[in-house]
């Protein structure tokens, strides 16, 4: 990993998964970004061996020259090889593989760091894109070139007064991000493209209510749909059912919540669509194999 470790921690105290921020004392020029070569002895914190799941309250974009490197998002695990990309934004959980080799370059940014009008234009908080990228030859050579030319301002602190070295870097990060950011909405749109729109349509739904709702027949009738002709669509697009769809949307989140936080159990349930306690430790047990307090003592 670049060497970049923090001093943060956990701002809710007590023993959640720890939360890191960007260091930018350790940042050349103090700057809101980092770039470096990935590899062996790199951290993002002495205190937190990447193995262990945690999360970063920064953008991550690794460009890969080895593999095959596993790496855990959100509870999904990703085989990059080289030439892909892993993009990991502010806030998701994630975890680095023991057994993979990662080798490459990494962009670090903090949130801030760009102006409103370029965060929106690259979408640095699109959560509904695909974290791992396969640029095609092109794509990937332009990347490169872009990433590269980023590294040399970065580091070339002689050249240029500091404001004018800063302002360098921001117009530098946004040229990488454009493409970056174009490569993610391309590969989201031929996900979507391959999906039925009725499948497309209840996913959104889902993303939308699942916290509120885990009802097929109320999904089906909100959208026009029969409840067979969304099964069928649902099956197509995903090989499981509209039901299964819902719930493994609703252990995601409530994943994320006993990770992130320290909310009684009870709290985590409520907020996923379950006032009782018992039932969500229950419906949390069948899909998981374990409570979610086993599931909680696991990560910590």
């Amino acid at each position: 990993m670049a060497d970049t470790p923090s001093r943060g921690g956990d701002p809710t105290g007590g023993d959640a998964i720890r939360t890191f921020p960007f260091p930018v004392e350790l940042a050349v020029g103090g700057v809101g970004m980092q770039v470096g070569p990935m590899g062996d002895g790199h951290t993002w914190h002495a205190d937190a061996p990447l193995h262990r799941v945690h999360r970063i309250d920064f953008h991550v974009v690794m460009l890969f020259t080895g593999g095959p490197v596993r790496h855990m998002i959100d509870f999904a695990e990703y085989e990059a090889t080289a030439g892909d990309l892993l993009w990991i934004r502010p806030g998701q959980v994630h975890r680095f593989s023991r057994t993979s080799e990662y080798r490459g370059t990494v962009l670090t940014m903090q949130p801030g760091f760009l102006p409103r009008s370029t965060v929106e234009a690259t979408g640095l908080y699109r959560y509904d894109q695909p974290p791992l990228l396969h640029p095609g030859p092109g794509q990937l050579a332009a990347l490169r070139a872009a990433l590269d030319q980023l590294r040399r301002e970065y580091e070339d602190t002689a050249t240029l007064p500091a404001p004018l070295h800063t302002a360098v870097l921001r117009h530098t990060l946004t040229a990488f991000l454009l493409r970056l950011a174009h490569l993610a909405a391309s590969s989201a749109q031929a996900s979507r493209q391959q999906a039925d729109t009725t499948f497309t349509l209840f996913r959104d739904a889902v993303e939308q209510d699942f916290a509120t709702n885990h009802s097929v027949s109320a999904y089906a009738d909100a959208l026009g749909y029969s409840r067979r002709t969304l099964v069928r669509a649902v099956r197509a697009a995903t090989g499981e059912t509209p039901k299964g769809f819902i719930d493994k949307r609703v252990i995601l989140e409530a994943k994320r919540l006993l990770a992130h936080t320290d909310l009684p159990i009870g709290r985590v349930g409520a907020a996923v669509g379950f006032p009782d306690a018992a039932n969500f430790s229950k419906f949390f047990h069948l899909h998981t194999g374990v409570t979610p307090v086993t599931f909680r003592a696991e990560l910590r």
